[in-house]
């Protein structure tokens, strides 16, 4: 007889808000409603850790004999505040108590207590912690990574953590509203000559609750801190903390700061910090390096909050690092001008949760930009009234342009991008100017971290089988087997990829004759542009000119093709990249991004290009630091790798639909085609 699946029970339904729950608990294949005269058969109950909102979960397990299963956000949670239901990263998942509960057994003080950490633990361990401090990354992270006031040089400093005020965690982690009180004097006490900084908990900063610190009567030496900071920025200014039971005491340690914990918090009572308290369960020695695998690698459960599947610790870190990063590089105030309704309504998702945006018109009757709005434009589409006021103003003219890895669809039809460049130099197809991905590939410090994601990625590329459209077309013809392959990607003549990088050859004629050439016994396949075969584009050939190749491939995806040529041979298709994550032999005759630094044969120079790269490195800059990624369903920032997967989910174009033919015959109506 088959045993039943096991079921678990819960009865907040504010904890089901969160996608993550469902995914994070494989041992329970149903999550089922309890209460309102329901009668279920569990196996457990699942509650929101030991909050007073899950007395009602605790109550039931007990009174039916069940296990309670406390759930609690995981130490990197995500970029914005729960509080604001930004969806979380990870989870604790704990069967015998909660990290925080410090009055009881939990499943992570066995874990510190009692595991023996083989070398992979500890080396992971490290390496995450190394992540951490490079990233500057903590629970949450949509805080500015700077002081929000000027230290005073001449006077050391102290760090003090407020808390909310009645959280559940204080009373659990021995301690109460006196312990706050106890502390300040403490530290006052102990550093007679410091500036005492007083971080405020980022729910009171945001208004939603309440503080202990923040509400006392604070000496004169005393800086309350109510404005939202990283606290890596806080941590650089200090040498010691003091805390009651605040994780930020766990990233002061990881920062080699002295910590003072005057509650009992997960990390406390190891002989790592100083304790006001002691709790004799905690009788053995523990190195940071085992604290941090024990909570980090072992005890939190991850989930990436876009894709809906269970990851890594690692991978999630790497997602909030990606996040962090782009949020920070573009926050602050936008006027961006000249966009069309359909590109307003997706493109200031990637300037981020921090960016106010303003759309503008551009032409003629100019309005002009506040003097703290920085200047966005799509390619080089801008009017000569606002490139001449940005010039004689001596603003930045920001330029934003489709990715690499787009969409499944075309931005002709009117699918929405995944991905954006945007540039503050210039463009990455215009090598006549120094572009942000340019000055990345010549200056950009590669880790090791990063070009083994890179490595990573190019695999996953191509397995999936992904390009940059990632159209469903047809499969390939049979292929002489004696003959070398050429393909030859046609570009959009009219693009400004051909008309400000070409050198010569211009068209698609022009360039399958210069294959035809350079590669006189080979076997020639052209793809045209997909835009071009939509009708939305110029650079049709001619029947005259079909001469030129052998087989037309119209119809065979980019991916398939790369699987059975030898050779690619472009102007600067971005098929010439997708070829070199393929390791094929690639030859440019225009200026295309990833030409002139040693992976590709050239018809031209390229000066300024200054560095020879791995593959690795031009993948890394080129993917993953400098694109904006956003996922389409929440319009939040992600990376590189969780696009991947968002577009692997999506389901292929088929048939167009009447609003997308009906664009195309415009298109072809307005612009032409030969």
């Amino acid at each position: 007889m088959m045993s039943r699946p096991r079921a678990a029970g819960y009865f907040s339904r504010g904890l089901m808000r969160w996608r993550a729950v469902r995914t994070l608990l494989p041992e329970f294949q149903r999550i089922v409603a309890l209460g309102h005269g329901r009668s279920r058969r569990v196996d457990a109950v699942l509650g929101w850790g030991a909050k007073p909102g899950s007395e009602r979960a605790r109550a039931y397990a007990k009174r039916h004999g069940l296990p309670y299963v406390a759930l609690e956000d995981g130490f990197l949670r995500s970029l914005g505040l729960g509080c604001e239901h930004e969806q979380p990263h990870s989870l604790a998942v704990d069967y015998s108590g909660i990290y925080y509960d410090a009055t009881r057994p939990s499943d992570l003080e066995r874990l510190i207590s009692e595991s023996a950490f083989d070398e992979a633990d500890m080396a992971r361990a490290r390496q995450g912690m190394a992540l951490i401090r490079q990233h500057r990354l903590s629970k949450y992270n949509h805080a500015p990574d700077r002081l929000p006031f000027t230290p005073r040089d001449d006077r050391p400093a102290v760090l003090l953590v407020d808390q909310t005020r009645d959280d559940v965690s204080i009373t659990l982690g021995m301690a109460d509203a006196d312990s706050f009180r106890s502390m300040l004097e403490t530290a006052l006490a102990q550093h007679p000559e410091a500036e005492m900084l007083i971080k405020v908990h980022p729910d009171v900063t945001a208004g939603h609750k309440r503080g202990y610190l923040s509400e006392m009567t604070l000496p004169a030496r005393c800086r309350l801190i109510g404005e939202a900071v990283n606290p890596w920025a806080l941590l650089d200014r200090v040498e010691t903390v003091h805390v009651v039971t605040s994780q930020l005491g766990f990233e002061a340690l990881m920062a080699g700061r002295q910590v003072y914990c005057h509650g009992m918090p997960f990390y406390a009572g190891w002989g790592l910090t100083h304790d006001s308290q002691t709790q004799p369960r905690r009788r053995v020695a523990r190195s940071l390096t085992q604290l941090f695998a024990a909570a980090y690698l072992h005890y939190c459960r991850y989930f990436n909050p876009f894709t809906g599947q269970a990851t890594t610790f690692e991978e999630t870190l790497h997602l909030l690092a990606d996040q962090k990063r782009q949020s920070e590089r573009l926050a602050g105030r936008w006027a961006v001008y000249g966009l069309s309704g359909w590109k307003r309504r997706f493109a200031h998702r990637f300037l981020g949760p921090g960016a106010s945006v303003r759309y503008l018109p551009d032409g003629t009757h100019l309005k002009t930009p506040a003097e703290d709005e920085r200047v966005l434009v799509w390619g080089y589409r801008e009017s000569a009234e606002l490139s001449a006021w940005c010039r004689d103003h001596g603003r930045t003219l920001w330029r934003m342009e489709d990715g690499f890895i787009r969409s499944a669809g075309l931005g002709a039809d009117l699918v929405r991008p995944l991905s954006l460049v945007i540039d503050s130099r210039g463009l990455y197809y215009d090598p006549n100017t120094t572009s942000d991905l340019e000055h990345l590939l010549n200056q950009a410090d590669f880790s090791a971290d990063l070009l083994a994601r890179a490595a990573r990625l190019r695999q996953s590329l191509v397995q999936l089988k992904m390009s940059k459209y990632n159209l469903a077309e047809s499969s390939l013809p049979a292929l002489p087997q004696d003959r070398t392959i050429v393909l030859v990607p046609g570009q959009v003549e009219s693009d400004a990829s051909i008309t400000r990088s070409a050198r010569g050859i211009r068209t698609n004629r022009e360039l399958l004759q210069a294959a035809r050439h350079q590669h006189p016994d080979a076997f020639l396949l052209y793809k045209p542009h997909p835009d071009v075969v939509s009708g939305a584009r110029h650079g049709g050939i001619s029947a005259a000119e079909r001469s030129l190749f052998d087989l037309d491939v119209t119809g065979v995806s980019i991916t398939e093709l790369l699987e059975h040529v030898h050779t690619v041979h472009t102007i600067s298709s971005l098929t010439g990249f997708e070829a070199l994550l393929r390791g094929l032999d690639v030859y440019t005759l225009g200026g295309p991004f990833y030409a002139g630094w040693g992976l590709t044969q050239d018809a031209r120079e390229f000066p300024q290009r200054q560095r020879r790269l791995t593959l690795n490195e031009l993948i890394a800059a080129v993917l993953m630091l400098y694109p904006h990624y956003v996922d389409p369903k929440s319009g939040a920032l992600c990376n590189a790798e969780t696009t991947i997967t968002l577009i692997h989910q999506q389901a292929r174009v088929c048939d167009l639909s009447l609003r997308v033919r009906l664009w195309r015959r415009w298109r072809q109506l307005t612009e032409g085609k030969r």
